[in-house]
């Protein structure tokens, strides 16, 4: 390595490395939850169930129902989700502001669709000049179902208000407001919330690694980043470098870095909050994905490689949430970390490699990466951590998102239960699976000099029973995210960049599974 090349790495690291893991650096808001309905603020959110009869909290006077029933009239505020309606000067309140906002039927408002509402709302407060808001849950009533509510809108603003800006020389200022929380149910609201910023810092944790440039999130800076979030929380995390994994027969994984001089790790993080064989989550971490000498040549193609490793991120950000929840889960994470460059060294289409269990692979395509890594990541969690389930994500083919598009990931198993179950869960974050098919493709990945050759078409049915052979006799899903990982532009919860895919539907995919 040149003495330039180790300066370059030097900065990088330095870079990286002295940013703080905390979510502090995150979210700069404050939430306060309680039954007694402060007397004064910058601004009054109203959340309001559709239908509701008469807009108004049991201490406001006739003149101020009468102004908002106007109001109310006039603009046509039904209390459906994302209505809203905006008052300036309310009469006989001490507030600048009154905002209605509709969170939809009470009794059937799904928990992604609150947590939009909470998005939109942040997105309107953040455009004024307020610092102290009051939000009243009282019109949605008591128990449950109100304290869920509230603490899936409080989650959605904190979702939305995520900021990748590290690299920026004079960041716009973060979202800095002191929020009160008004609830019939403030001690249910507070807990709901409570288990949802550990999975919102999980969220975080999944953007910022998948933001990160390739030169910067490299490898070892990813495993060495996920160490620091993971270890004060009672994660035990294992670091495997490259003597390692080549010492251990992971020439699959080893291989898809072998060009560059940032070679492959390993990551395992284990949470250990239940007891029994673990659950295991194996993520695709390839950090940057050049395509090697099946080189990509669209220009915005591969400005965006830097998310190949989004499928990895989501997996610290599962563990990082479980662990934050205490979730009664024995859970581990498994992320096989490589960066696909070209040097007289790279993997060349038709090389020979030898996986962890033995078996030979072509390499057919080395844009094909995704799968080589994930082979020996899914391989080390059946052989070594003893895992009686294994779940693996990754952005892995284009042909997903021809298939699905973003609206649905697609998932492959043979286990009814665990797509039952990965189904459900995604209907309940909003990030949807799909199954698609693994019979009727036999021989799809057949090779002539190998045991298994990493191309064939379709595409995504390729890369998924290539995968399914190394995970033996263990119950496995697949999850192709290509294309759910990044947004050019914010949309809902996601603030442009990096979207953390993957990490509310794993956490609760974990536990409901358990």
């Amino acid at each position: 390595m040149s003495h330039l090349h180790q300066l370059v790495l030097a900065v990088a690291v330095a870079t990286f490395m002295a940013m703080p893991a905390s979510a502090s650096q995150y979210l700069n808001t404050e939430f306060e939850f309680t039954d007694v309905m402060p007397e004064s603020g910058d601004v009054l959110v109203l959340l309001v169930p559709e239908g509701q009869a008469e807009l108004a909290l049991d201490d406001w006077s006739q003149a101020t129902r009468e102004h908002v029933a106007r109001a109310r009239g006039a603009a046509g505020f039904t209390g459906q989700a994302n209505d809203h309606m905006e008052l300036l000067a309310p009469v006989d309140l001490a507030f600048d502001r009154l905002i209605l906002t509709g969170i939809g039927p009470v009794g059937g408002t799904p928990r992604h669709q609150a947590e939009e509402v909470g998005a939109a709302l942040s997105q309107r407060l953040n455009a004024m000049d307020a610092d102290a808001i009051v939000v009243s849950s009282s019109l949605l009533g008591e128990g449950s179902t109100e304290a869920g509510l509230t603490a899936y809108v409080a989650h959605g603003m904190d979702l939305r208000n995520y900021r990748f800006d590290r690299f920026k020389s004079d960041p716009s200022p973060r979202p800095s407001q002191t929020f009160v929380w008004h609830s019939e149910n403030p001690q249910g609201a507070e807990e709901g919330y409570r288990l949802l910023r550990a999975l919102a810092e999980g969220v975080f944790t999944a953007r910022e690694l998948t933001n990160l440039p390739g030169r910067t999130g490299y490898p070892e800076a990813f495993a060495n980043h996920a160490r620091e979030v993971l270890e004060p929380l009672g994660v035990e995390v294992t670091i495997l470098g490259p003597e390692d994994v080549r010492a251990m027969g992971m020439g699959s994984l080893y291989s898809v870095s072998q060009g560059s001089d940032m070679k492959a790790h390993l990551l395992v993080a284990h949470w250990t909050g239940g007891t029994g064989d673990p659950i295991a989550l194996v993520g695709k971490g390839n950090s940057f994905d050049t395509g090697g000498y099946n080189l990509k040549t669209d220009a915005a193609s591969i400005l965006r490689m830097h998310t190949d490793k989004a499928g990895g991120a989501a997996v610290v950000g599962a563990i990082q949430a479980l662990a934050g929840q205490e979730a009664p889960v024995n859970v581990v994470g498994v992320v096989p970390l490589s960066i696909n460059m070209i040097s007289g060294d790279a993997s060349l289409p038709g090389d020979v490699v030898t996986a962890g269990d033995g078996s030979t692979i072509e390499i057919g395509n080395t844009d094909a990466e995704g799968r080589l890594i994930l082979a020996d990541g899914i391989w080390y969690a059946r052989e070594h951590l003893n895992a009686r389930v294994i779940l693996n994500i990754a952005t892995l083919t284009g042909a997903k998102v021809g298939a699905l598009g973003t609206a649905y990931s697609a998932i492959f198993t043979r286990d009814e239960r665990l797509e039952r179950t990965l189904r459900t869960a995604g209907e309940l974050t909003g990030e949807r699976v799909w199954p698609m098919p693994l019979d009727g493709y036999e021989g799809i990945t057949r090779s002539r000099i190998a045991d298994q050759i990493n191309t064939g078409s379709p595409g995504a049915q390729a890369g998924a029973i290539f995968l399914e052979h190394f995970a033996g006799d263990t119950p496995w899903v697949h999850i192709d995210i290509a294309g759910d990982a990044f947004v050019a532009g914010s949309q809902g919860i996601h603030p442009e960049g990096s979207t953390g895919h993957g990490v509310r539907l794993m956490t609760e995919w974990v536990r409901a599974l358990e």
